[in-house]
């Protein structure tokens, strides 16, 4: 497979906090690829460096060959880098709908005197968007609530929403912030399934940041693990739970 994302000592202080310690890492095209570590061991400052919302101290990384170091978030967005967050970020006053929609607005390009005035190019673009709204609601299995508030929906379902919103960028990587947060035992796996099924409808690949080690070694290809901020391991899930350094840091010996 071909490289997708490569991290080249990628570096991120706060101050006297080295929150990330010269991460080097490479992501394969199509494959689910999981980030695990103890709280404060950097793995959202490390997302958030990779989509542009915290600017990087050093280091480099790109995309497809094309270096993004430096590049803000919607010029990133707008490449084919999508992500949901640790805390939900939906608009729960709007419908689910609205939601994707506002997503995908990103990808239109009449604009702001044109949508105004209801010109033909804005009027075609509206429609577009909202067709790929509803398609992306049909795919994530929430068409039949496409009017509803999201805050009425269910935590499990703002979750599934708010990957449909990300998935309404038309992304290749996928970022995943904790996706499994506050889910009961039923919902995990009704996830697990959720991210298998839109990694191939969507052909992504996947970065997920998660802390129920289950999930992660169940359903990802290769992961990475990290510790105040460094990588200490990267592998396939069975070798990366052997790790010496792994089960000290983080998994912890029987």
């Amino acid at each position: 497979m071909s490289i997708i994302l490569h991290a080249e000592r990628l570096c991120r202080n706060f101050g006297g906090l080295q929150a990330v310690d010269a991460v080097s890492f490479s992501v394969e095209e199509g494959e689910i690829f999981g980030l695990i570590g103890p709280n404060g061991a950097g793995k959202t400052t490390l997302f958030n460096l990779l989509t542009g919302l915290t600017p990087v101290s050093s280091g480099t990384f790109n995309y497809k060959g094309k270096f993004l170091t430096g590049l803000p978030p919607h010029r990133i967005a707008g490449l084919g880098i999508g992500r949901t967050f640790q805390n939900i970020r939906l608009f729960k006053g709007l419908s689910a709908l609205e939601n994707v929609k506002i997503s995908r607005h990103t990808r239109t390009g009449s604009g702001l005197v044109s949508g105004i005035f209801g010109f033909p190019a804005s009027c075609r673009e509206e429609r577009l968007v909202e067709e790929k709204a509803r398609e992306v609601l049909k795919l994530i299995g929430l068409s039949e609530r496409a009017e509803e508030l999201a805050g009425n929906f269910s935590y499990g379902d703002q979750r599934r929403l708010e990957i449909g919103r990300a998935l309404a960028l038309d992304p290749k990587v996928l970022l995943l912030d904790e996706p499994a947060a506050g889910m009961n035992t039923a919902e995990k796996q009704n996830l697990t399934a959720f991210i298998r099924g839109v990694r191939k409808q969507f052909s992504l690949t996947v970065l997920l940041i998660e802390h129920h080690v289950p999930l992660v070694m169940g359903l990802c290809d290769r992961v990475a693990v990290l510790d105040f901020g460094k990588l200490i391991a990267v592998g396939e899930p069975a070798d990366v739970q052997r790790d010496p350094a792994v089960i000290e840091a983080y998994l912890g010996a029987e």
